[in-house]
């Protein structure tokens, strides 16, 4: 309490007058072509290398070992060495560098947590740099430089965040310096023909009919998936001989190639999956070192909050390279794990050796299981022992992989025979279980085991009691290892062939499952099972009466007979109300249009419809508690309504979520699970740009939470090209966009899942809204799916309206706001690729990059299809 005063009354007698002194001093002097510092004092007024040659008379104000003081004006003249930003202002001649406004660079260097500084005040609230002023080009190197303007006041207020050590940079970045420049004319011409000049390359580009591929039968309309697959690789196709051909297939569904110097989009099966060369995968995963509008939207139930530093909940089974059985081994492991584990928490990928040593798993991997006899390589071998040292867990069943002092004995007469197990627990009990044994035992080599070993273990009930299971640590970092030499992995009528053997086997087939979820849970796997929901009928929500009259005069006389309307991959019934004898299926679904009864457990409709502020979008709601997938309930729907009925389909659960590149989606009770219906004229910006949209989504999610008065601090960011994190840590959503171009239409579907109020298995909203209650004793209202669905549609809507008036300019400052990767050094493919700074997005939407030694710039064209983006740490 003493303390706590004394730091009160100091601030009070002496912390006023620095803030004074900065801000009084920029505003009477910023017109003038003095320029102003904030910078370490160590070499001011002292001879020698990097010393500032600085009298004491322009020093302004000492705070500690930190100095505030003016200068002759500071310019930048020479743009070659300076990566431009695609946000300036500067393509605009009324808005370059408003009077208002200063122009800066910070430098900032990369300093282990363990060496930053304290703040000079503890209790001071951290500034961060993004908040308060808009980037404009990078310089790569060490000093990491960056050049921005501000306003007057931001300047000022990162001036004294500057001087009171609480500025806070990205991914580890420590602020040095920040100077004020001048810009010379020459320099601005010359920064305003650059940003003209690229932005009027792609504003130029108009898609030709001589670059459109047509792919359809006409026999049967259908698209000939096989046929372009063989294509696609050739350089040239046959093209319709006329323009009325050509504008005939225009008109039909299309496979698009699209092209020009800064883009290449691929349209497969009548829709865009996304930028070829790229995904949300190809960025690793970082290391882990309302008003009154909201009223009614809180939920207070969100569950206990998990330990944040924690892995994707990924579980990678690598069952060796024999391509005759591989298949059938992986999925007899994947449906015993599905049986064990609770399925809302993990996914299982098929880990296969071409992608042990390409693909960027190690640090994305909760649980690695490897189940081949066969000897595994040692490049792959080695790959394994790298991810076991950096805190990773293993279990191998009837494996030959070990490792340490452990070795392996062939034993001719255990080789698939039944024997008692007896397996000791981690609670010291004891269980004895029949069980089919590999004919592999573990024995003591030349090397050393663990001092202490781990608690699990199982032997034969026989005279060598021989080990069947072991429990190993490994390494420093938490890293441990399973192994087992008994088919706990194949159920009995996949082992033995007799009637007796299989009796005997089924007999322990309960304690066999309990004897895996003893290691799976060990490991640090739940195992609470939990029964995939059955699918519920759809409920026609709408947001207003008027917009409900609409669509039912409409629905009246475009419904088929019964009420039925059939499109390629679902059948919707239109009916009154709900019986139970309607037919509810992924490709058959009952929608009940009368709502009085609606009265569902997650999902507000009075919320919705209060949040909802859209001329278009979102307001026409399908809803389910249950579906297979909200991408699939739209589909065939979307061509039929009206532009002005905008469609959006919602579910509180889903059992068949997607993700990109085939990956699976969690759907648990909590996620914001929707899918919303854009359409998007093809000679507009953002029809020229449709990798935008993913970046628009994503930037609506985030917009639509810090936009919240009080939300602004929230530490929800944007991961480049389509992910939603906490901030450079965890991802806690996702964002999958598909498009279908019809004549000069994109009919656009874009799925969004965002984890709100589950805070299993990684991490919500909510987590981040409860953690920052108690850190800044807040009390913060947790949100609601339904409040979020609505806001983030209106955001999008509106950053939709900013982008075709203006194009990317318009929102690439607030994108650069709220994304992770400003600063970040990355390897181009694998550990050895090139080494690149990421620098920003383009003109079209994909990823620039800075090669030093290089280059100016290093786009990721077309010429690569794709590219693994290791940080460097």
């Amino acid at each position: 309490m003493l303390i706590t005063l004394c730091y009160l009354y100091l601030w009070a007698r002496w912390g006023a007058r620095p803030t004074r002194v900065i801000r009084r001093t920029v505003r009477r002097l910023h017109r003038t072509r003095c320029s102003f510092t904030f910078c370490s004092s160590g070499g001011v007024g002292k001879p020698g290398p990097g010393a500032l040659a600085i009298t004491e008379d322009r020093v302004c104000l000492r705070m500690g070992n930190r100095v505030f003081f003016t200068d002759e004006s500071q310019s930048i003249d020479d743009l070659n060495k300076w990566a431009l930003l695609l946000v300036s202002p500067f393509i605009y001649p009324g808005d370059i560098l408003e009077a208002e406004h200063i122009a800066f660079v910070i430098e900032s260097i990369l300093l282990r947590s363990q060496n930053l500084p304290a703040p000079f005040f503890p209790s001071e609230t951290i500034v961060k740099w993004s908040d308060c002023c808009l980037p404009l080009a990078c310089r790569p190197g060490e000093p990491y430089k960056l050049f921005a303007e501000a306003s007057i006041d931001n300047f000022s207020k990162l001036g004294i965040a500057f001087m009171e050590n609480r500025l806070q940079m990205d991914n580890g970045m420590v602020p040095q310096k920040i100077v004020s420049v001048h810009l010379q004319d020459s320099v601005l011409k010359e920064l305003q023909q650059l940003t003209v000049s690229k932005i009027t390359e792609v504003e130029e580009f108009k898609i030709k009919p001589e670059m459109i591929e047509p792919l359809i039968d006409r026999n049967d309309q259908k698209v000939q998936n096989e046929e372009y697959n063989q294509k696609k690789g050739s350089a040239c196709q046959e093209e319709p001989t006329n323009a009325s051909e050509k504008g005939a297939e225009f008109d039909e569904y299309h496979h698009l190639h699209l092209s020009s110097c800064h883009e290449c989009l691929e349209l497969e099966s009548s829709t865009i999956e996304s930028v070829r060369f790229a995904s949300a995968e190809d960025i690793p995963d970082l290391p882990y070192d309302f008003s009154s509008s909201q009223e009614g939207s809180v939920d207070t139930t969100c569950q206990t909050v998990q330990n944040i530093p924690g892995k994707p909940p990924n579980i990678l089974l690598f069952v060796g390279s024999d391509c005759q059985k591989v298949q059938q081994r992986f999925q007899q492991l994947h449906s015993i794990l599905m049986d064990c584990l609770d399925t809302d928490c993990y996914i299982i990928y098929h880990l296969k050796e071409k992608n042990v040593l390409s693909d960027p798993w190690v640090h994305n991997c909760l649980l690695l299981i490897i189940a081949t006899e066969e000897p595994i390589s040692e490049a792959v071998y080695q790959k394994f022992m790298v991810y076991l040292s950096q805190g990773g867990k293993v279990l191998g069943l009837s494996s030959s992989f070990t490792f340490g002092g452990l070795q392996l004995k062939s034993k001719e007469e255990l080789k698939k025979s039944i024997q008692t197990l007896v397996f000791s627990k981690a609670d010291d009990s004891e269980m004895k279980l029949n069980v089919v044994t590999s004919g592999i035992l573990f024995e003591e080599g030349t090397g050393e085991l663990p001092s202490h070993p781990g608690k699990l273990k199982g032997y034969l009930e026989n005279l060598d009691r021989d080990r069947m299971i072991v429990h190993l640590p490994f390494g420093t970092n938490g890293g441990e290892a399973i192994l087992c030499q008994v088919h706990l992995e194949m159920s009995p009528n996949t082992l033995i062939e007799t009637q007796d053997a299989f009796n005997l086997l089924k007999s322990s087939n309960f304690m066999r499952f309990e004897v895996l979820k003893e290691i799976l849970t060990v490991l640090g796997l739940s195992c609470e099972l939990k029964k995939i929901p059955p699918l519920t009928p759809l409920y026609l929500l709408t947001a207003d009466e008027e917009v409900r009259i609409s669509f039912m005069q409409w629905l009246t006389r475009n419904v088929g007979p019964e009420g039925v309307m059939k499109f390629r991959k679902l059948t919707l019934k239109f009916v009154s109300s709900y019986k139970p004898e309607l037919e509810v299926t992924p490709s058959h679904m009952p929608v009940i249009t009368a709502t009085e009864d609606f009265a569902p457990e997650h999902f507000n409709l009075e919320i919705y419809q209060k949040n909802l502020h859209t001329k278009q979008l979102g307001k026409i709601i399908l809803f389910a508690e249950v579906t297979s997938s909200t991408m699939n309930l739209l589909d065939g729907l979307m061509f039929e309504v009206p532009p002005d009925l905008g469609l959006v389909a919602i579910a509180a659960q889903q059992t068949q979520g997607k993700g990109r590149d085939g990956n699976v989606w969690l759907s648990p009770i909590g996620c914001s699970l929707s899918t919303l219906h854009l359409q998007i004229p093809l000679y507009s910006h953002l029809g020229q740009r449709i990798p935008f949209v993913q970046h628009l989504m994503s930037l609506a999610v985030v917009q639509a939470v810090r936009s919240i008065p009080e939300y602004e601090d929230i530490n929800l960011r944007v991961k480049w090209p389509n992910d939603i994190y906490y901030s450079d840590q965890m991802k806690l959503g996702g964002v999958l966009v598909n498009s279908t171009l019809m004549g000069t239409t994109f009919h656009i579907l874009i799925g969004c899942g965002i984890n709100v109020n589950n805070s299993n298995p990684t991490i919500c909203i909510n987590d981040l809204i409860i953690e920052y209650n108690k850190k800044y004793n807040k009390n913060l209202s947790l949100l609601h799916v339904d409040y979020l669905v609505a806001r983030t549609i209106t955001v999008l809507e509106s950053l939709i309206d900013a982008f075709q008036d203006k194009g990317p300019n318009a929102i690439l400052p607030l994108y650069y706001k709220y994304w992770i990767h400003s600063g970040q050094q990355v390897h181009l493919g694998k550990d050895e690729g090139p080494l690149v700074w990421i620098v920003g997005i383009d003109d079209s939407g994909f990823l620039q990059v800075h090669q030093e030694g290089g280059s100016c710039e290093v786009d990721i064209e077309v010429l690569q299809e794709y590219w693994d983006l290791e940080e460097v740490t």
